[in-house]
């Protein structure tokens, strides 16, 4: 059975990326968002840039992993193409997971353009298998978070209007634009509940800029917040087709 799954998680994914992630909408809005922060950032702070470029790498993380999330799980919800996967010896966990896999593979994409471009043009003091051990569970994080509340409303706009709440709220509250050590002290305790503050911590540590917590404690909480977001989703899930 772990055979089949694998097997459809692959084939999901792909499944996804040709039809939705890779077509000429999800692309644009995967290059033009990114490239627009960072002019928004750079116009802001030209002398202290390199110091936004951890912000913006995981915003990109953010935004490019969630972007098309709402459009693949809810259309096909609507549709029922979703409910037809089920008709093949695949679970439904796994189903999600390739769904999820999707927006991964997407996000890493799209992150990997703007952080070889932010590289290439600033010249940051670099540690790649920091920067590798950080990106890779932040992409399952935010992914998993999508599929999270998309399985929770019906229709794609619902969805939208859903991800944008804790998306601008990490961004704000994250150490993206504003420090979260100049926070008040109840705005900081929150910061800490949200994954992103440890991504941009992370990609702090990764960039040669110092963290205010730890690379390994980073990765550690990043790796936790996967399973919190995805056991809801397919619970959630399951409970659409009862």
């Amino acid at each position: 059975m772990w055979k089949d799954n694998l097997r459809g998680i692959y084939y999901i994914a792909l499944k996804d990326m040709k039809t939705y992630y890779l077509k000429p909408p999800a692309v644009s809005w995967g290059i033009v968002f990114p490239v627009a922060w960072i002019l928004a950032f750079y116009l802001r702070s030209p002398q202290d840039f390199e110091k936004l470029l951890p912000g913006l790498i995981a915003m990109t993380v953010l935004f490019s992993t969630t972007a098309a999330e709402a459009v693949v799980i809810n259309l096909e919800l609507r549709l029922g193409s979703l409910e037809r996967l089920l008709l093949a010896p695949i679970s439904l966990p796994a189903v999600l997971l390739g769904k999820a896999l999707g927006g991964v593979i997407f996000g890493l994409i799209m992150t990997g353009l703007v952080t070889s471009s932010s590289i290439l043009l600033f010249r940051p003091q670099v540690n790649m298998l920091y920067l590798a051990l950080i990106l890779l569970p932040s992409l399952l994080v935010f992914s998993s978070l999508g599929a999270l509340l998309c399985v929770m409303v019906k229709e794609v706009f619902e969805a939208q209007t859903l991800l944008n709440f804790p998306r601008f709220l990490m961004i704000f509250l994250c150490g993206v634009v504003y420090p979260i050590s100049a926070m008040p002290v109840g705005l900081m305790h929150l910061a800490y509940l949200l994954p992103l503050t440890y991504t941009v911590d992370g990609l702090n540590y990764a960039l040669g800029i110092n963290g205010n917590i730890n690379i390994v404690v980073d990765i550690i909480l990043l790796t936790a917040f996967i399973p919190i977001f995805i056991f809801p989703a397919a619970k959630l899930l399951a409970k659409r087709f009862a």
